[in-house]
């Protein structure tokens, strides 16, 4: 263990992960906030062990539909930022592969939601990381865990467990089935790890900042979000247990899509969203956007839909009634915006709307919709703890978009391109 520890010193490993290579345990979790620098961090570790044992590693995520979704990249960066050697004396990056060709160590990467009983197939696997475990769902865990079996790595001592299991995430929901299998209960032999923006010597000052604002601001929030805590007012997310997140293609008999565009100002994001209703369900299918984004490159934003650059005027987005001139800007631009009528109750009436949906289903690429299907919340009295009927004005911009472009449906009418315009 001298040189490995010599190594830890050398790959600039916090005190934190040194300890994932000098505790051995068969279930090793790793949770916490923002900023802890969690994944680049188990990366480096895995790189380490790497160079020095011959094993198989299995880095893997509930939803991987290319190898850009997985870690590879991450883990060429770490070793490229290192230093490592390459080539036949080094490390070898493939396309869908990593190797250390001296010891002969190697990384496959594969999505579960797809593919999991194909996992089953992988043969010698001696480590799997499972990183955004906080998606992975209770089957998943269950094909999973029995096919990580024993199998010996060359050098690595006897007492050590033979295999061994990483699971990296941040957690959501008390509930979440990662959460219940390796925190609330977990299994013999399991290492917890929480780490949070603290324990990272590396921490930008920018973060920093944004840590000790949010936590001045809204406690709330920033537990969650920086100290890694579980929501503690599950009852106060709106659309709590109405909403999921996995892979969908849209049938030719689905109703829609219906675009909507929610215009940021200096502290609330733009939001452009493209969803479909079918079978009592809505899809969302595309949720993006960002701050400050000035009124001139919203173009840029709406071409984003390939369907919208190859032919702006034929795709009918409903905006924010509330900024008549950006519409008109994007009107002018060759664009087909109509404003969504607002007024007294067009909120409630809108989430209640969304709310009789049997289920909302939002894709893994609707990173926006996830985002504020997670935190956008009902206010909470502070003294009683009463979750009151008001939503909170804050992670609301897909929602608003969403409530536009579905504002048709909203009212019992379909409508058409012609009595929209």
């Amino acid at each position: 263990m001298g040189a490995l520890t010599r190594q830890c010193i050398d790959f600039q490993l916090a005190p934190w992960a040194a300890t994932l290579i000098h505790e051995r345990s068969r279930y090793k979790v790793i949770y916490g906030g923002r900023g802890s620098g969690k994944s680049w961090q188990i990366a480096r570790v895995l790189i380490l062990l790497a160079m020095n044992f011959k094993f198989k590693v299995l880095c893997a995520r509930e939803f991987q539909l290319s190898i850009a979704d997985s870690v590879h990249t991450l883990l060429e960066e770490q070793i490229r930022s290192l230093r490592l050697p390459m080539g036949p004396g080094g490390w070898d990056i493939g396309k869908t592969y990593i190797e250390f060709k001296p010891t002969g160590a190697i990384f496959f990467f594969a999505g579960l939601w797809q593919n999991v009983e194909k996992i089953q197939s992988f043969e010698g696997i001696n480590l799997v990381w499972i990183e955004e475990a906080q998606r992975v769902s209770d089957h998943s865990w269950k094909v999973v865990i029995p096919t990580i079996r024993t199998c010996p790595i060359a050098g690595w001592p006897a007492e050590w467990p033979q295999s061994e299991i990483w699971v990296s995430f941040n957690p959501v929901e008390e509930d979440d089935p990662t959460a219940l299998r390796f925190l609330k209960t977990p299994p013999p032999n399991t290492i917890q790890v929480k780490v949070n923006w603290r324990d990272n010597p590396w921490l930008p000052a920018e973060l920093r900042a944004e840590a000790e604002h949010l936590r001045r601001t809204d406690p709330q929030e920033y537990y969650h979000v920086w100290e890694g805590e579980f929501w503690s007012r599950s009852e106060a997310q709106v659309f709590a247990k109405k909403w999921g997140v996995a892979p969908f293609t849209p049938g030719a008999d689905w109703l829609g899509p219906f675009y909507g565009v929610d215009f940021g100002f200096s502290t609330t994001p733009t939001c452009v969203g493209k969803q479909w209703v079918h079978n009592d369900c809505l899809y969302v299918e595309r949720a993006y956007g960002g701050l400050r984004i000035d009124t001139v490159d919203l173009p840029e934003q709406l071409d984003r839909l390939p369907e919208v650059k190859a032919a702006r005027g034929s795709v009918l987005f409903r905006a924010d009634a509330a900024r008549p001139e950006t519409i008109n800007f994007l009107n002018n631009a060759g664009y087909c915006v109509a404003p969504a009528e607002k007024g007294p109750g067009s909120v409630e009436d809108g989430i209640s709307f969304l709310r009789s949906f049997t289920r909302i289903i939002i894709h893994p690429d609707a990173k926006m919709a996830e985002h504020d299907a997670r935190l956008y919340r009902y206010k909470v009295e502070k003294h009683t703890g009463e979750v009151l009927k008001d939503p909170v004005k804050k992670n609301d911009d897909f929602w608003d978009q969403c409530r536009y472009a579905l504002e048709s449906l909203i009212k019992g009418r379909l409508g058409s391109m012609a009595d929209l315009v």
